[in-house]
C-alpha cells in the first residue's frame, strides 16, 4: 500500500506533525538509516508495550521517508494472513522495487514469521531498503545473537514518555492547564492514555470539572493493551495479576484453581507488559490500572471474590512467611488497599527507599527525646524517656538511606502489666481503662499500643516513612500470637480516622495535650476480629459512592460490656427452649458467636443452645459447686420445670436455699462463658454436634 501524495494526505501529514511530542532519539535513527549513514543499520525493531505509540511513531516516520523522495509499502499484522504466502501477498512490489520504506506494524499478530522475515525474507530487499518492523514483543534471542544481524539491525524499545514531554503533548491538543495534572497522573506518560484523556476531557467534561477516566475511555485502553483474550480464565489470571503487587503460581492457585495455574502463569510471563522479578510476575503499572478499573466498574461481584481470594492467600502467606520475608509478604497484602475508598492514603505513597528501619542504638537515645520535645513538648519527651530506659525494644528506628542519620521512630508498645506507665502516660492509662471495662487479660495475652510516632518532616501526616510504621503494625497484628488489643494513638483524627475505621479500629478516647493539641486514641479488640473477619470487612468497595449495607444477620457487631453479656446469658437461658426467641438473643453480637462459628452452621439457634449447655456443664467440673450445678439444670435444661419454684421442689430444697444456689450458679456460669468470650481455653467444651 502505498502513500497518496493527494492534499488530504498533505492535511494529515500536517496533523500528525503538529501533536507529534518527544522520540526525536528514535526519529533520528531512522534518518540516519534513510541517509545509509555508516553505523545505522538498515532495519529497526521498535518495540513496546500496547499504546505505547509505536504506530504513530511509524506515521512519523512515513513522512519522513515521503519528504526523503521514498516509496512507502505498509504491512499491517493485524490484517495479514500468518503465513510466508500472506505476507509476500502485501509485498510482492517491495522486493524488485528501489528505494522502498517497509513499514511493518502490529508485528506481535504474526510473530510466528520471525524467523523466516529475518532469514528469507530481509536478505531479499534491495541493498537501498529501510525496513521497520513494530510491535510488542522484542526481537528474539536468535536474531540478537546472530553476528551477521549485528551491524544490520537497530533495536529501538519504546517507554512512557517523560513528564515534560506528556505535558507538551497536552498542551498541544488544547487540553486545559487546569486538568492536565489529573490526565499526566492518570496516564503517567502513556502516549494513548494521554491522546485520549485528552480527547474525552475536551467533549465530555464540563470546563472547571474534576477529570476521572469513565468507563467507555477505560474499555478502549484495555482492548488497546490487552487486545483478544482465549478464556476467562485467562482474562481472570490478567486481572488477578492486575491487582496485586506480584503474582506466583501459588496465587493463581487460590484464585483460579490448581488445574491451570501452571499454564496461566507461563501465558502471563509471555506477555509484552509482564516483568518478573524474585518476588514473582508484574504488569507495567498503566496496564494493572486499566485493567484492574474495568474489571471492577464491568463486574463488581466477580471482582469481589477476586480480591477475597487473593486477600486470604496472601494473608495466609504473611501469617506464615519466614521472619526475613515477613515485610515483604505484608507489603503484597497491603498494596490490595490501592483502590477503593483507601486509595489515598496509599498512592500518595509515590517514592520508598530513601528511608529504612532500624532498631534502637545507645546513640539514639538523646536525639529521639529531643525530636520529641520538639515536636510535641516536655510532657511526652518524659514519657518518650521513660519508656527508653522500661521498655527499649518498642522502639522502632528510621533512617536516613543516604546518611544513616535518624529521621523518624515510632514507640510500638508491648503491654501485659496495667501498672507499668499508666501514672506518667494518660494514654496509657486509658487505654488500660478500656481494656478493663471489657474484662481483663487472660494468661499470656498482651496490649500493643502504637504510643508515638514522631517524624519532624511530615508529623502526622501522610508518608512514606509513615507508610513504613505502619506496615510494622500490620505485621505485628497478623503475626503475633494472643494479641487481645492494639490501640493506635494519632494527632490528626480527621485525617486517619476513617482508616482506622476501615482497619476495625474504632476511636475510643481523647487526651488533651499540651500546645492545644488533643490525642485521638482508636483501640481494636482481636478476641472478637479474627484475622479471616477483619480481612473480610476491608473490602475496597465500589467506585462510587454508595450507601453502607447493613451487616448480615449474626455478624459480630461492637462487642458487648460484661454488664450486657450477664444479661444476655440469663436471657438465652430462659429462652433456650423457644427457638424464636433464641434466634433474637443478643449473645449473636458477641465473641462467642465468632468463636464458635454459630452463624456458619446449619442451625446457629441450636449451636448457641448447645453452648449454653456444654457451659452450664463446665460449672460441674468445680466440685465445689455441685449445687449451683443442680439448680442451673433444674431450672433450664429440663423442660418438666415450669417455674422456680417447681424446681425448688423437685430438688427438695426450701425456695430461699434453691434461689442463693441459682443466683450463685447464675455468676459461675457467666464466668466460664466470658472466660471463653475473651478467647480462654473451652475446657470440657465440645463443638461436636454444632
Amino acid at each position: 500500500m502505498t502513500t497518496d501524495s493527494g492534499s488530504l494526505a498533505n492535511r494529515l501529514r500536517v496533523a500528525r506533525n503538529k501533536t507529534f511530542v518527544g522520540r526525536s532519539e528514535e526519529v533520528a535513527r531512522f534518518r540516519a538509516a534513510l541517509d545509509g549513514a555508516q553505523g545505522v543499520g538498515p532495519v529497526l525493531y521498535v518495540h513496546g508495550p500496547g499504546g505505547v505509540g509505536k504506530s504513530t511513531l511509524l506515521r512519523r516516520f512515513e513522512d519522513e521517508a515521503c519528504r526523503a523522495g521514498r516509496r512507502i509499502v505498509w504491512v499491517d499484522g493485524h490484517r495479514v494472513t500468518p503465513s510466508p504466502a500472506g505476507f509476500l501477498a502485501e509485498t510482492t512490489d517491495v522486493v524488485a522495487g528501489p528505494d522502498v520504506v517497509l513499514l511493518i506494524d502490529g508485528f506481535e499478530r504474526c510473530q510466528g514469521l520471525e524467523g523466516w522475515l529475518r532469514d528469507r525474507f530481509l536478505p531479499g530487499l534491495r541493498e537501498d531498503a529501510v525496513v521497520v518492523v513494530a510491535g510488542r514483543r522484542p526481537p528474539s534471542d536468535e536474531w540478537l545473537c546472530d553476528l551477521a544481524w549485528s551491524d544490520l539491525l537497530e533495536v529501538l524499545p519504546l517507554e512512557s514518555l517523560d513528564r515534560s514531554t506528556a505535558a507538551a503533548l497536552l498542551e498541544r491538543r488544547g487540553v486545559a492547564p487546569a486538568r492536565r495534572e489529573a490526565i499526566l497522573a492518570f496516564a503517567d506518560g502513556h502516549p494513548l492514555a494521554l491522546s485520549l484523556a485528552a480527547s474525552v476531557t475536551q467533549t465530555g467534561t464540563a470546563a472547571g470539572a474534576r477529570w476521572t477516566p469513565g468507563p467507555d475511555m477505560i474499555a478502549r485502553l484495555l482492548s488497546a493493551l490487552v487486545g483478544e483474550l482465549p478464556s476467562r480464565d485467562h482474562r481472570l489470571a490478567l486481572e488477578t495479576a492486575a491487582h496485586a503487587l506480584s503474582t506466583t503460581e501459588a496465587l493463581l492457585a487460590a484464585v483460579i484453581g490448581e488445574d491451570r495455574a501452571v499454564e496461566m502463569f507461563a501465558w502471563l510471563r509471555a506477555l509484552p507488559f509482564a516483568e518478573y522479578g524474585r518476588q514473582g510476575l508484574f504488569l507495567h503499572e498503566l496496564v494493572s490500572e486499566v485493567l484492574d478499573q474495568d474489571f471492577r466498574w464491568r463486574d463488581p461481584d466477580s471482582y469481589e471474590r477476586m480480591h477475597v481470594r487473593t486477600g486470604h492467600h496472601l494473608l495466609q502467606r504473611a501469617r506464615t512467611a519466614a521472619e526475613t520475608e515477613a515485610m515483604t509478604a505484608i507489603r503484597a497484602l497491603t498494596y490490595l488497599k490501592r483502590y477503593g475508598p483507601m486509595e489515598p492514603y496509599f498512592k500518595k505513597i509515590d517514592r520508598e527507599g530513601d528511608v529504612y528501619e532500624d532498631v534502637l542504638r545507645p546513640r539514639d537515645h538523646e536525639q529521639a527525646v529531643r525530636m520529641t520535645l520538639e515536636t510535641e513538648g516536655p510532657h511526652s519527651a518524659d514519657i518518650v524517656r521513660f519508656w527508653l530506659q522500661e521498655q527499649p525494644g518498642a522502639f522502632r528506628m528510621y533512617r536516613s538511606a543516604q546518611t544513616g542519620e535518624l529521621v523518624a521512630f515510632m514507640l510500638w508498645l508491648r503491654l501485659t502489666d496495667p501498672e507499668v506507665g499508666g501514672s506518667l502516660d494518660p494514654v496509657v492509662a486509658q487505654a488500660w481503662a478500656g481494656v478493663a471495662q471489657q474484662g481483663p487479660l487472660l494468661a499470656g495475652q498482651h496490649v500493643r499500643i502504637s504510643r508515638f510516632m514522631i517524624h519532624p518532616g511530615a508529623y502526622g501526616q501522610i508518608s512514606s516513612v509513615g507508610h513504613l510504621m505502619q506496615l510494622r503494625i500490620c505485621s505485628d497484628w497478623i503475626r503475633s500470637r494472643d494479641l487481645a488489643w492494639s490501640f493506635i494513638t494519632t494527632p490528626d483524627a480527621e485525617l486517619w480516622g476513617p482508616l482506622m475505621d476501615h482497619l476495625g479500629h474504632e476511636e475510643m478516647f481523647r487526651t488533651p495535650w499540651e500546645h492545644g493539641r488533643t490525642f485521638t486514641t482508636f483501640a481494636c479488640d482481636w478476641r472478637v476480629t479474627p484475622l479471616e473477619v477483619w480481612f473480610d470487612r476491608t473490602q475496597p468497595g465500589a467506585l462510587a459512592e454508595a450507601p453502607a449495607a447493613p451487616e448480615p444477620a449474626g455478624a459480630p457487631r461492637k462487642p458487648l460490656s460484661r454488664t450486657e453479656f450477664d444479661a444476655a446469658v440469663r436471657q438465652a437461658l430462659r429462652d433456650l427452649h423457644r427457638p424464636d426467641a433464641l434466634r433474637g438473643s443478643a449473645l449473636f453480637s458477641s465473641r462467642l458467636c465468632t468463636r464458635f462459628g454459630w452463624t456458619t452452621r446449619q442451625d446457629p439457634v441450636e449451636s448457641l443452645r448447645h453452648t449454653l449447655v456444654s457451659a452450664v456443664d463446665e460449672v460441674q467440673r468445680d466440685a465445689r459447686a455441685s449445687r449451683q450445678h443442680r439448680a442451673l439444670a433444674a431450672t433450664y435444661l429440663r423442660r418438666t420445670a415450669t417455674t422456680q419454684e417447681a424446681a425448688a421442689a423437685r430438688l427438695g430444697l426450701p425456695y430461699s436455699t434453691y434461689r442463693r444456689h441459682l443466683s450463685q450458679g447464675h455468676k459461675r456460669l457467666c464466668d466460664v462463658l466470658w472466660h471463653w468470650e475473651l478467647g480462654g481455653g473451652a475446657d470440657g467444651y465440645s463443638g461436636a454436634g454444632m
